[in-house]
């Protein structure tokens, strides 16, 4: 195993003189027994892993599967302020325990309701989400932003009536619970968002009253907080984005300036503070993800191919897609290990979870696969549109698209916890004592229900 090279030094803790307790007055001395005990229990908890120093302690809680951070998350505060630290996603990364989650939003039955579910690295096992607070809704956006999940607006209907939200929910999937963040300036939905150097934009959309706009805003995690910087060209909705290089790319949708379906690509700079455009976007995309670096998407027109996007040369290249079933079914995408899923759109024989590998050897690009969302007739919501992997570390940062691993590290499974030494293994036993002593902590766990967006017609 790689030795641990990030890692706070463990200070000296204070010690505590419990005989100052007889100099306390009388009438106030039981609530101030109450005080300095559960202030000895918290230092005496700071070490994070009594009779360890804390980078070897770090290094400890980074090799345990993400499976069990939950309960972790309940042992005491300060595990659970380490966990949701950047520097916890850091030792992780260091100690090749990267694990790849794919969340999936999945349409109940009769498209009455709908949930999220989670499949891991190996696309083999399913979990369903907490419920996330506030009402049912639609035309959201998703990115994910220093391991977390975060669900950005979208509308809800009201007696008929659609009104637009700037609520802001974030999905904790290392204490497997949700939370509010900052409202948006702009209530919209509809709208194209993506992560970029660590900071959340949103486009465009749809806003309170129904209108087009062209207003961006970014969200920077550091102070919890939405700014509008500059907007677009032209008011644009339906549209999608991503990041590549450190900018902004903004593909699809309809714009107020265009007839049907806009083929203009909208780049912003966020060191130039400025946007630029191109011409060459693909049109009514069904389904899009990065992968390494590269965009890759189907359109509704043509979901028998793959156009592929090289941000390097701005063009576009075509994969012809094995028919699986009918021509007329379309797919999802997901990504997991490198490749790129194409989930069916549709369920039953001759259906398949297509699995496309761009760094394979010519010929044999294309396999099938058993990885697919659990229930009867699962479907992926189109807003739902990529890969959305919590565990994937970015160059400039933690959060979704395009991975990062050291030279020389590899990924370690929850198999590879066998070979731990004993240390470990006793530490391990001691979570689970600590678990039980302080599960009264905080479990939040509320729900989030999205239902999926029609796709628009092309007028052209």
């Amino acid at each position: 195993m790689p030795a641990l090279v990030c890692g706070k030094k463990r200070l000296a803790e204070p010690n505590m003189d419990f005989t100052n307790l007889v100099q306390l007055d009388m009438a106030t001395r039981s609530k101030s027994n109450s005080l300095l005990t559960s202030q000895a229990i918290d230092d005496f908890y700071s070490l994070i892993l009594p009779g360890l120093p804390d980078d070897v302690a770090k290094y400890c809680l980074a090799l345990v599967p993400r499976t069990d951070f939950p309960a972790m998350g309940v042992v005491s505060k300060r595990w659970r302020s380490f966990m949701q630290s950047k520097e916890f996603i850091t030792v992780r990364k260091l100690a090749g325990m990267l694990e790849e989650w794919l969340y999936v939003l999945i349409i109940d039955g009769e498209g009455k309701g709908s949930h999220w579910e989670v499949l891991d690295c190996l696309g083999q096992k399913h979990r369903v989400l907490p419920s996330m607070p506030g009402p049912v809704e639609t035309g959201f956006g998703v990115a994910v932003l220093n391991g977390k999940l975060l669900v950005i607006a979208g509308y809800s209907m009201i007696d008929g009536t659609r009104f637009a939200s700037g609520d802001v929910f974030q999905y904790d999937s290392y204490l497997n619970r949700w939370s509010k963040l900052a409202n948006m300036n702009v209530a919209r939905y509809d709208f194209a968002c993506a992560e970029v150097n660590g900071m959340v934009y949103a486009v465009g959309g749809y806003g309170m009253d129904g209108e087009s706009l062209s207003s961006v805003e970014v969200y920077n995690p550091d102070d919890n907080k939405w700014t509008l910087i500059e907007s677009l060209r032209r008011p644009r909705w339906g549209c999608f984005a991503c990041g590549f290089e450190g900018k902004l790319y903004v593909m699809g949708g309809r714009s107020s300036f265009t007839i049907g379906n806009s083929k203009f690509v909208d780049v912003y700079n966020p060191e130039r503070h400025c946007w630029c455009e191109m011409k060459n976007g693909c049109v009514m995309v069904t389904a899009h993800a990065v992968l390494g670096k590269k965009l890759f998407c189907m359109e509704w027109k043509n979901q028998r191919k793959l156009a592929i996007f090289n941000p390097d040369d701005n063009t576009w290249k075509m994969v012809p897609v094995p028919v699986t079933g009918s021509s007329k079914i379309g797919f999802q995408f997901g990504i997991l290990d490198e490749k790129l899923l194409l989930f069916s759109l549709e369920e039953g024989p001759g259906y398949h979870t297509l699995l496309y590998d761009p760094n394979a050897a010519p010929g044999s690009e294309w396999k099938t696969s058993l990885i697919k969302p659990s229930g009867s007739g699962a479907e992926l919501s189109r807003r739902v549109q990529n890969l959305l992997t919590i565990a994937r570390v970015q160059a400039n940062g933690f959060g979704g698209g395009g991975s990062l691993y050291l030279p020389g590290l590899t990924k370690m499974h929850e198999r590879s916890l066998a070979d731990m030494p004993e240390v470990l293994q006793q530490q391990t036993k001691a979570i689970a004592r600590l678990g039980n002593v302080l599960k009264q902590d905080v479990r939040d766990m509320e729900i989030i229900m999205a239902e999926d967006t029609d796709m628009t017609d092309d007028v052209n």
